[in-house]
């Protein structure tokens, strides 16, 4: 038995100064009682009741821990409580990882509808394209673009996000606009870049060609982790960007970009929610969960 239930057992002792009494009201025998009493004083080192044939009576030993250990159990029953409130209501701290990309639109607008119904819950986000480790870094949730590779998360799709290749009519009027994927090779490409490391300008880019996916290799002198720096550059005729839609979309609209290739552009890439555990999730994950699914659906 813990040090906890001995304790337990040793104030139901002391309140009902009895033995046999206590046994009643906790559902045990005398005598494992007495013997958890024992094994009590065995670890202590020290005496906590006087023992007699008719009566039970705390020690001065015994009257110190029944007065230590009454805040230890109070604060214990308080933690217990709140952890099985948390289980039922959204409260306490979610810490969520995104890409920067998602920094506005539909993402933002159900964290702050999520914030507004759920004032109990602290939400932490970063904005990033760097790797998270959850475990190490204590990161809830997830959310990425693509394939997340780690069969120890769950992994929730949430919607569609489609990609297009874009660069500025100046930039198309002096280097050509491209009839197939393979001819991205020979122009300047804008490559995005998930972290700091490994930053060279180059990259593979995907498409579909005759139902069947197919890479190309692009190199070009800028990359960014930033989809909407790329967007930029693209508009400043410094080369072909391969980015979400969604964050091109107006510039295509106002004609300061030109999207090309729309047939050969894959319709398989998906934002992704990871977490780590499928049970005992909190409330406050499980409404969030819940949130982004009926944002995206919506």
């Amino acid at each position: 038995m813990d040090s906890l239930q001995l304790i337990q057992t040793f104030r139901e002792v002391a309140q009902r100064g009895s033995f046999s009494d206590a046994g009643k009201a906790m559902g045990y025998s005398r005598a494992n009682v007495s013997k958890y009493v024992a094994e009590l004083e065995r670890r202590f080192g020290v005496r906590l009741f006087h023992r007699s044939t008719r009566s039970v009576s705390l020690t001065d030993a015994g009257e110190l821990l029944m007065e230590r250990s009454e805040p230890l159990l109070d604060m214990i029953d308080a933690t217990r409580n709140d952890l099985a409130q948390r289980a039922v209501q959204p409260s306490g701290r979610l810490r969520i990882s995104a890409v920067a990309s998602l920094a506005n639109g539909p993402l933002m607008q159900a964290l702050t509808g999520f914030a507004v119904r759920h004032p109990l819950v602290h939400l932490s986000c970063e904005f990033s394209n760097r790797r998270v480790d959850l475990v190490e870094e204590a990161v809830d949730l997830v959310l990425r673009v693509g394939r997340i590779a780690d069969s120890e998360l769950i992994v929730k799709r949430l919607t569609l996000v489609p990609f297009t290749v874009v660069a500025s009519p100046a930039y198309w009027r002096m280097r050509g606009v491209p009839a197939h994927p393979d001819a991205l090779a020979h122009h300047d490409a804008l490559v995005y870049t998930q972290d700091n490391s490994a930053r060279s300008g180059l990259g593979h880019w995907a498409f579909m060609a005759d139902g069947k996916p197919i890479s190309v290799h692009v190199h070009g002198r800028l990359d960014a982790t930033s989809g909407d720096a790329l967007a930029d550059f693209a508009k400043s005729d410094l080369g072909v960007a391969y980015v979400p839609h969604r964050l091109v979309e107006d510039d295509i609209a106002s004609g300061k970009l030109h999207p090309v290739l729309a047939d050969f552009m894959p319709q398989d890439s998906w934002l992704y929610a990871a977490y780590r555990q499928r049970r005992h999730q909190s409330a406050a994950l499980r409404a969030l969960l819940e949130a982004l699914g009926a944002a995206f659906e919506s």
